[in-house]
């Protein structure tokens, strides 16, 4: 055969064949999350309202920016999953905005020698690498902030918009997080950009958000906060189906799953659209012999249910409990919820209709209690919130009166309650009591609430704001009391309950029984019971949408 010749300066230019192959192959081995990462917002599975709010937010802070304004804060804040970064990503390059974002330095064994080389030779850090990474990210939002791109002969000025990224937050701020406001309030007098911080919600209760945006520091540096919520069922879905089409369309190797085992892949991931699409990917693997059997007991068990021909209603207490068990099983996420939406799911009790025919009749003197069947289950409900019973009891003693409009079902929810609380009464069985005690209390509320007792019927006294239990703020003013007593009263060698049960309000009824003014203010505190003064409800806080149920310490 001949040698092929080298090509020469007038051939044309032709692709070759490996580097394309290479690159296919490439593009095949990504994870389908980065395969079909979403380009345009309608590609996006995020409320078109959530997207409208970060592009006027970017609008305002970059195109009609007063020469002298200081910079702007944006808080994004929502469960993984749900389009944060992609809906900011895709609307900075719609409007033409460069993205600058802050990563954690990857080195393991960061020494004062690489502080060195970073800052010069002549510099002398005493300093920790933690300490060094938040100095590193001050440098950052300064240099950031400092220079702009060099405007080429031809360009607009409008080019030079950009915006500060940070999702990846320096761990250090974590336990200080005051050094993190110090550069913050730096940042918004000399900043010319603005700053986006991405923060994804905690459910079990250490709230990230709480710790390094309070709300003192919120109002000070005017931070602008935008919450998003989980993927809607209907969003997810389609995303779901567009993607299993266009795989199926390139590649004959995976196989298709059907719109059941979708729908049944949406319920599994909570509202995460990256944990669902990661599912996808490995659902429709062809050589996985676990997925196959596990969508075949799916389907045999949804056609047995189809054929047996049952309500809805039984279908989705018989079939569906089955499913939530084995849903876990591929591609299933820890379901967690708020305290604020548990405590509501509790609550507005939603129920689904059954036919008489279908619901099997009480005896006449047990007809009071005939209620529809309950859509959630309670003790689910409780497992999610990450919530231990006795306090979720707390909660919900403090707010289920507001929603109740007939004095006899307060009396009979009263009483589930109260059987409840004795249930944990006794500290050496309270841990496997606890579990009882729980359901007794939200099954009890929600049967006594005969407002709610139907499906047609979802009445009651509407929406009502949650608040936070009263028992709090007196535990905490307890034992605050018995510090104080224990300190000013220390030479009298008693326990602080002794002391302001049986001591202080016999020192009350003396003429000058102290001449220390602290101890004569306490005492006439705890020791006194002002019987001319009304006492009222003590003022309820609210309970926030995304707040931990347990107060900090």
């Amino acid at each position: 055969s001949r040698k092929r010749g080298k090509p020469c300066a007038a051939d044309p230019p032709c692709a070759k064949p490996g580097r394309s192959r290479g690159r296919h192959r490439d593009q095949e081995e990504l994870p389908w999350v980065e395969r079909h990462r979403p380009e345009t917002q309608n590609d996006l599975a995020v409320q078109k309202k959530k997207i409208e709010e970060v592009e006027t937010w970017l609008k305002t802070h970059t195109f009609q920016r007063q020469p002298k304004q200081g910079g702007s804060v944006l808080l994004l804040t929502g469960p993984p999953g749900c389009g944060k970064t992609a809906t900011l990503q895709i609307l900075a390059r719609d409007l033409g905005l460069q993205v600058q974002e802050w990563t954690n330095p990857l080195s393991l064994d960061f020494t004062k020698e690489d502080l060195r080389n970073m800052f010069g030779h002549d510099s002398n850090f005493h300093t920790f690498p933690s300490q060094a990474q938040a100095a590193l990210f001050q440098d950052f939002l300064l240099r950031a902030n400092k220079y702009n791109k060099l405007q080429m002969l031809g360009e607009s000025s409008e080019n030079d918009k950009k915006l500060i990224l940070v999702e990846d937050i320096p761990n250090q701020f974590y336990r200080d997080p005051a050094s993190l406001h110090e550069i913050l309030r730096s940042f918004v007098r000399r900043s010319r950009c603005p700053l986006v911080f991405i923060i994804s919600d905690n459910f079990s209760g250490d709230s990230n958000q709480r710790s390094l945006f309070p709300a003192e520091i919120v109002e000070e540096l005017r931070i602008f906060n935008i919450s998003f919520k989980p993927v809607a069922p209907t969003n997810m879905m389609k995303v779901l189906s567009r993607i299993a089409a266009a795989e199926a369309s390139m590649s004959r190797e995976n196989h298709t799953l059907d719109r059941a085992s979708l729908e049944l892949l949406c319920r599994g991931c909570s509202g995460d659209i990256r944990s669902a699409i990661n599912s996808l990917q490995f659902s429709s693997t062809k050589d996985c012999s676990l997925e196959k059997e596990f969508w075949s007991k799916k389907k045999s068990s949804t056609i047995k249910c189809e054929e047996a021909g049952v309500s809805k209603v039984k279908k989705k207490s018989k079939c569906d409990t089955s499913e939530d068990q084995e849903i876990q099983a591929i591609g299933g996420k820890d379901a967690s919820i708020f305290l604020f939406h548990a405590l509501g799911k509790i609550i507005y009790c939603k129920r689904g209709a059954v036919s008489e025919a279908e619901c099997p009749q009480l005896p006449a003197h047990l007809s009071e209690h005939l209620r529809d069947t309950l859509l959630i289950q309670p003790e689910d409900i409780v497992e999610k919130s990450h919530m231990s019973g006795s306090v979720f009891n707390l909660y919900l003693h403090q707010n289920y009166m507001d929603f109740f409009s007939d004095l006899d079902d307060v009396v009979r929810a009263s009483e589930y309650l109260s059987t409840a609380d004795v249930l944990c009464s006794n500290w050496s069985t309270r841990l496997v009591m606890e579990s009882y005690s729980v359901s007794v209390a939200t099954r009890g509320v929600i049967h006594s609430n005969t407002s709610r007792a139907f499906a047609h019927q979802q009445g009651g006294m509407g929406f009502r704001p949650l608040h936070k239990p009263q028992w709090f703020l007196i535990n905490k003013k307890y034992q605050e009391n018995c510090l104080a007593a224990k300190s000013l009263f220390s030479s009298f060698c008693l326990p602080p309950e002794c002391l302001q049960t049986e001591l202080l309000p016999y020192l009350a009824m003396l003429a000058n029984p102290m001449r220390n003014q602290a101890q004569i203010a306490f005492i006439q505190d705890v020791g006194r019971l002002p019987l001319k003064r009304h006492f009222g409800r003590l003022q309820l806080e609210a309970l926030g949408d995304k707040e931990p149920g347990l107060p900090e310490l």
